[in-house]
């Protein structure tokens, strides 16, 4: 097998109901919510920054998913559908068929709102993970670059990394309050970056501590998630240093208002 080789899965699309089973409060801004639920029984989550599809209540209290036709869901006009947002599997437990996502809780959208106030027996829906990409594990060194919304994905991917690996980690965080312990098998090299205040779509926090990193010796993948502009920007940041398409993967979790 050539080196560096990401792998790309598909996935049956799934609708699920899933219930709150506990709620625990990280730091200022983060709720972990775990739900449970004899749909979970098939789930499958193959990369730490897969995303599910999560259905909030509509303007009724109703959960209104589309239906799954040929070529994915399906919706018809007029209907009340609820809200979607995409969240991290932060964790998949198959044996307790529980899967824990933890929420950012900014702004007062349906998804912030609901996660402020969820509590056990509550019910939301649930659509994937679509497909994953499985990053080729034979880099010397990972780099990750994100804001609170990529705590998720960071902390697993983490969880993950094997020994022998080297972890770069940089996170922006609206303040020291908002750390959260960080573990990992990997050498672990992490830097919270406090943004105090400042605005999370305006700030520059993440560019200057990349213009400053150097990468280690080796092979090193880029991991970058955060507002999208700033996503992109970073990017070129990295395509500027010449480092090649294949070693980097930058994704807009959310996008500041116009």
């Amino acid at each position: 097998m050539p080196m560096h080789t990401h792998l790309s899965l598909r996935h049956p699309l799934v609708f699920r109901q899933l219930e709150v089973q506990r709620v625990e409060t990280l730091t200022p801004h983060m709720r972990r919510i775990v739900f449970g639920g004899a749909a979970l029984h098939d789930f499958v989550s193959a990369a730490p920054d897969d995303h599910v599809k999560l259905f909030f209540p509509n303007a009724h209290g109703e959960i209104v998913r589309p239906t799954v036709g040929p070529n994915g869901p399906l919706y018809e006009a007029g209907v009340a559908y609820s809200p979607m947002r995409d969240y991290t599997p932060r964790h998949y437990d198959a044996e307790a068929r529980e899967l824990t996502i933890d929420f950012v809780l900014h702004g007062d959208g349906p998804a912030a709102s609901w996660a402020a106030q969820a509590r056990p027996g509550l019910t939301i829906g649930a659509g994937g993970p679509r497909g994953s990409l499985v990053i080729a594990q034979d880099f010397d060194t990972y780099a990750m670059f994100g804001d609170e919304t990529a705590l998720p994905a960071i902390g697993r991917w983490l969880e993950e990394l094997p020994a022998g690996k080297r972890a770069e980690v940089f996170v922006e965080i609206p303040g020291h309050a908002d750390r959260q312990p960080l573990a990992s098998a990997a050498e672990l090299h992490l830097t919270w970056l406090d943004r105090d205040g400042a605005d999370a779509a305006s700030s520059t926090g993440l560019e200057q501590a990349l213009a400053a990193w150097q990468p280690p010796a080796g092979d090193t993948f880029h991991w970058i998630a955060a507002e999208s502009e700033r996503a992109r920007r970073l990017r070129q940041m990295l395509a500027e240093r010449g480092v090649t398409k294949d070693c980097i993967k930058a994704t807009g979790y959310w996008k500041a208002a116009a």
